[in-house]
């Protein structure tokens, strides 16, 4: 049965496959992908200073902020160590001591003693660029399921403090970045 669903979606990802490389440093959102997985083509969502694969994407804009713009999808900022957001002094991606990917707080620049800061890589390689983390050992990321529904990301390392304590449930994938070219999607991600 698998081979049938991934040869069923080879055309249609040979169809969409851009024929030239994408901008070497743009915002871009992410799009998980693993053949025949329940987390094939859901789209990365920041949630609750985490990140998740499924769900929707939290944010939050004060009412004295003209012109809110919509926050409703999750964008990295060029480079990926940072979301893309309006809010003064930014929101920093980084891994917590459990291997999360995560997100600071607005107007914080504090993080966890024992998080990593990167490296976080975009690269631009055809016909997808890719998001991913290299460190620790890490070999990108990978998904982990919850108790609502969701994939939790983290970085693919074998001691991650997964949610449901067993790190044999989560899947692998690549992170596909899709560059991003609308205005800024958010004030802030809660």
């Amino acid at each position: 049965m698998k081979f049938t669903i991934t040869t069923l979606a080879l055309p249609f990802l040979a169809a969409s496959a851009p024929t030239t490389a994408p901008p070497t440093n743009p915002a871009f959102s992410v799009m998980a992908i693993h053949s025949g997985a329940p987390i094939h083509y859901l789209q990365l969502n920041a949630a609750g200073q985490k990140f998740y694969l499924g769900g929707e994407t939290a944010s939050y804009c004060p009412s004295q902020v003209p012109n809110c713009p919509p926050g409703n999808q999750t964008v990295f900022a060029p480079g990926g160590a940072s979301l893309d957001t309006e809010v003064p002094g930014g929101q920093q991606v980084y891994i917590d001591p459990n291997g999360a990917l995560s997100f600071t707080q607005a107007h914080s620049a504090s993080i966890p003693q024992g998080s990593s800061l990167g490296p976080f890589n975009y690269s631009a390689d055809l016909p997808w660029a890719h998001y991913s983390f290299a460190g620790w050992g890490a070999k990108g990321f990978m998904a982990c399921p919850t108790d609502d529904s969701r994939w939790q990301v983290f970085a693919a390392i074998g001691n991650a403090t997964v949610p449901n304590g067993n790190i044999n449930d989560c899947l692998g994938f690549s992170a596909v970045a899709l560059t991003y070219t609308g205005d800024v999607p958010t004030w802030q991600y809660i």
